[in-house]
């Protein structure tokens, strides 16, 4: 299942290893640099460092979307994360197809795009050609849907998530018609695959359906939020990942940073995501700090980096197709790319689970 690429990093090898890319046929790193700092946190000088140590360290999977930047997300800015990525593109011409390209098109309600458009086969063709201009490219290999139009129980809104209002026709209508212009895209080579992001079971289960049906574009991949302190994704889009061949791609798989123990004891290092965003999105709670203190523990025992251990224990998880590792710098994506090496023994995972048990979803 797995394929394995030998690259040079630092004063040692490692080995990164590939998985498939839902039914594409397409082998993907584990590791996917995640690129929503750039533009904000993150300089484009640094930006491209980071795009070229993550390439020549054996990634070769880039993820991006249209609204990125975020930290925080302003209309002035964005787009300009895929101007970034974009510019290194043209200064590295030869190196397009060294890497497997994904963006996003946002869902319905974020008023910087489209005045909050939802997403429709009236939006997606414009969309792609604005990412295609923007990112200095012919083709975007895997084109995700950044959230339902419908909602999601993402981004801590699974406390009170009511579904009870949608719209079951209307949703399946709309994803018909957006099926049937993503083929058309597919068709004209502005996008190869296609992928979903903040999606449900039931959601996931109709887009897999309507496509089968129709002869359309197959779902891929789905990109949620996980993590040691987020696991929404265990139990029933687990099933569905390992039965239908559509990976996880993880993000956030720090939890913004609390698991690299870094803001324990109220610490607020400068320029951190905690300085601009002091609630991390939802998830600075007192369950979440005992949870981190007991992840802490865990890695102190089994002499690993916190942050080593919790990307080495997603990459881990069965379904997973791809971790994305985010940095605000390059020396942090260094320091990221040494997850590589770690191997987790049973007794850990043991006692990692035993910690889930104690504190399950603390935010």
């Amino acid at each position: 299942m797995f394929d394995r690429v030998y690259t040079s990093y630092g004063q040692k090898d490692l080995i990164m290893n590939k998985k498939p890319l839902g039914r594409t046929g397409i082998l993907v790193s584990e590791l996917c640099l995640g690129t929503m700092t750039f533009g904000t946190q993150t300089n484009e000088v640094d930006a491209h460092k980071q795009l070229d140590l993550a390439l020549d360290s054996g990634i070769n999977f880039v993820d991006t979307a249209e609204m990125y930047p975020v930290n925080p997300i302003s209309e002035e800015t964005i787009g300009k994360t895929e101007k970034f990525i974009g510019k290194w593109n043209n200064l590295n011409a030869g190196r397009r197809s060294d890497y497997i390209l994904a963006t996003k098109h946002s869902g319905e309600g974020l008023k910087h795009v489209r005045n909050g458009a939802p997403i429709s086969g009236d939006t997606i063709e414009k969309t792609i050609e604005d990412s295609l201009k923007r990112l200095q490219t012919d083709y975007i290999d895997l084109y995700q849907f950044h959230w339902p139009n419908r909602g999601s129980y993402m981004f801590r809104k699974n406390w009170n998530y009511d579904p009870s209002s949608q719209n079951k026709q209307k949703t399946i209508d709309n994803m018909l018609e957006c099926l049937e212009v993503l083929e058309a895209q597919i068709q004209k080579g502005n996008i190869r695959y296609f992928g979903l992001s903040n999606e449900s079971a039931w959601g996931t289960a109709q887009w897999l359906r309507l496509s089968e049906a129709n002869s359309l574009p197959r779902v891929q991949t789905i990109q949620n939020e996980y993590s040691l302190l987020c696991r929404l994704y265990d139990t029933d889009l687990a099933e569905l990942s390992l039965n239908e061949d559509v990976g996880l791609l993880a993000f956030s798989p720090l939890a913004a940073g609390l698991l690299t123990g870094k803001y324990q004891n109220n610490k607020v290092p400068v320029d951190s995501r905690k300085s601009i965003s002091p609630e991390l999105g939802g998830r600075v709670t007192e369950r979440a700090w005992l949870a981190v203190d007991k992840y802490m523990e865990i890695s102190a025992k089994y002499e690993i980096d916190p942050i080593h251990l919790s990307i080495a224990w997603c990459s881990s998880r069965p379904f997973m197709c791809s971790t994305i590792i985010g940095a605000s710098n390059v020396d942090q994506l260094s320091h990221i790319l040494r997850s590589q090496d770690v191997k987790i023994s049973k007794d850990c995972l043991m006692d990692i689970d035993n910690a889930h048990k104690e504190v399950p979803m603390p935010f």
